[in-house]
């Protein structure tokens, strides 16, 4: 699977849980936690400093697992925003010229 094709493929799961809420999944959990944003961003700093201190450790597998823990929790955050992921991809296509 092409890399772009992976990020596409979960913000569909995660369009797809905000839009039909299931109660035993992880992605509507976050998006409907009674703390609202506050948690989705929480979640953004905690998988943010984990990602930092796996780095700092040079544990290459912590590194891995984080950065995708932070990338998830990165568009949880963007759709709680109500922005969608192709204005990412417009504004980092944008920077490349």
């Amino acid at each position: 699977m092409k890399k772009a094709e992976i990020l596409d493929e979960i913000w569909e799961v995660i369009e797809d849980r905000a839009i039909h809420p299931s109660e035993t999944s992880y992605t509507t959990g976050i998006l409907t936690h009674k703390k609202g944003v506050d948690k989705t961003l929480e979640k953004v700093g905690e998988e943010c400093t984990e990602f930092i201190i796996a780095v700092k450790n040079g544990d290459k597998k912590r590194v891995s697992e984080e950065a995708a823990d932070l990338i998830f929790h990165l568009l949880l955050a963007l759709k709680r925003s109500d922005l969608p992921l192709q204005s990412v991809w417009d504004e980092l296509s944008s920077r490349r010229h």
